[in-house]
């Protein structure tokens, strides 16, 4: 598969699982990924929490590591990415009141670009407003806000992940491996079909 360039959307307490290991399989699969977090330049860092399920009626929440961005927020030309990727965490909570995050989702929403979003990350898809009429998933807690964003929640299981056109979910790190899979497979049609297109230009 060509080699796609990708935009990480991070933020402080990012779950570290959902930041990291997005960021390095898919480079270690040949694509590009550029971390960003609105006000943070590349080289400065974001820090993470590791969410972690213990037999309590939610999940835990620890600190985690520091992650590095690799590149700068305000450098960022949506329209030279192929696709986005949102971890899940604290970070979407309030990523969210930050409108040009919010444009930026709509510009891979509307132009079709592959997204994968896991966990918490759906409330930025709800907050953007492009989950209408979509099938989705995210961390059960967030089912009401994806739901009243029009979209359509669809129940897992932890290790499972859904596809809807351009959007792939799924509900925690847990289902990483189908999550990623999916991702993968979605964004190889939108690279193949983008240079079909060129092709025929």
């Amino acid at each position: 598969m060509k080699s796609a360039k990708l935009l990480l959307l991070a933020g402080d307490f990012v779950e570290d699982y959902e930041i990291m290991v997005p960021f390095q399989a898919l480079q270690m699969v040949g694509h590009s990924v550029d971390a960003v977090c609105p006000g943070k330049k590349k080289g400065e860092q974001v820090r993470t929490a590791i969410h972690d399920f213990e037999g309590d009626q939610t999940y835990s929440e620890k600190r985690g590591h520091n992650f590095t961005l690799n590149a700068t927020f305000s450098d960022v030309k949506p329209d030279a990415y192929d696709g986005l990727v949102i971890p899940g965490g604290r970070a979407p909570e309030y990523l969210r009141l930050n409108e040009e995050v919010l444009n930026i989702v709509r510009h891979f929403a509307n132009a079709g670009k592959p997204i994968a979003a896991l966990c918490h990350g759906p409330q930025l898809l709800a907050a953007a407003g492009v989950i209408k009429g979509r099938k989705l998933n995210a961390y059960p807690a967030c089912a009401p806000e994806v739901e009243l964003a029009g979209g359509k929640f669809v129940k897992l299981d932890f290790s499972d992940a859904v596809v809807d056109g351009n959007l792939v979910t799924g509900p925690a790190w847990t289902a990483h491996p189908a999550w990623l899979a999916k991702f993968l497979e979605v964004l190889a049609a939108h690279v193949e079909s983008k240079k079909e297109t060129f092709v025929h230009a």
